[in-house]
């Protein structure tokens, strides 16, 4: 079999850092229940609000925003990609937005640091500069799940949110060798509307990759956020989405699909 099912958490994160948490383990409890391989949260799913609440949730890796999945992943014989915390950095005004991978004995098998902050100004829109409160990483992360398909291991690219707008990176990933990419997001309202099912059908379908985007919706912050949690194929064919509200869809991802699609649409880069 090469096939791996993978299950997305949709969040309405607030500011109550215990509460989002309890949260966000529920529905992965839910998830569970259809013994998924994979099972990713949104950007952010630990904390939306004021800076001075984000900077004092960052924490050390492993620590208190990852321990309590860290369990959970054991228990239910899952990886599970925690979509970003804020993790300490030298700075600490500056926390890291992270990315976090966890294999299914609980262990922390990869970490990715968003790259692209979100530094815009929507006309009738949000207007952010979150390099004044993040730390940008500067790697290129693809880490290998194995065991997560029976027949494969599965190699998965990670990336966050506004990184979707910068189709370089997933060029890296790609030739990194990743045939699925994760771009958990806390993508707003203004330009999710219009902007982010094309760009993550784009990104599926320039790198002949699956792409899962598990997102936050309602109010966050006070800005509104999209939601539309989906999976696209690597024809560009969306596959999978969540309606309005926090909740848990699924997609079962035949990854002999890349393999076809790249035989017939040889743009992928050169390992």
């Amino acid at each position: 079999m090469t096939k791996l099912r993978v299950a997305l958490v949709q969040l309405a994160a607030d500011q109550d850092v215990a509460a989002n948490l309890d949260r966000a383990a529920a529905l992965i409890r839910t998830a569970g229940e259809s013994k998924p391989g994979l099972v990713a949260l949104p950007e952010m799913f630990h904390y939306r609000g004021p800076v001075a609440g984000f900077r004092e949730s960052a924490s050390t890796l492993p620590g208190p925003l990852t321990e309590p999945f860290s369990d959970l992943a054991r228990e239910l014989n899952c990886w599970i990609l925690l979509g970003s915390v804020a993790e300490r950095s030298t700075d600490p005004l500056r926390p890291f937005n992270t990315s976090v991978l966890l294999d299914p004995a609980g262990g922390i098998a990869a970490t990715y640091r968003k790259r692209h902050l979100f530094d815009v100004s929507i006309t009738d829109g949000p207007s952010d500069h979150e390099s004044s409160r993040i730390t940008p990483g500067d790697s290129c992360v693809v880490a290998v799940m194995g065991g997560a398909a029976e027949e494969v291991d599965v190699r998965l690219g990670l990336s966050i949110c506004f990184d979707l707008r910068f189709p370089e990176l997933y060029r890296e990933l790609a030739a990194g060798g990743a045939v699925v990419i994760s771009v958990p997001a806390n993508f707003t309202e203004a330009t999710g509307r219009d902007h982010w099912e094309v760009l993550l059908r784009a990104r599926a379908i320039e790198n002949g990759a699956f792409v899962i985007a598990p997102a936050q919706c309602g109010i966050g912050a006070g800005v509104p956020t999209h939601g539309r949690s989906m999976v696209v194929d690597p024809w560009g064919t969306v596959i999978a989405q969540a309606p309005d509200g926090p909740g848990v869809v699924q997609a079962e991802m035949d990854l002999e699909r890349v393999l076809e699609i790249r035989r017939q649409l040889p743009t992928q880069p050169p390992r």
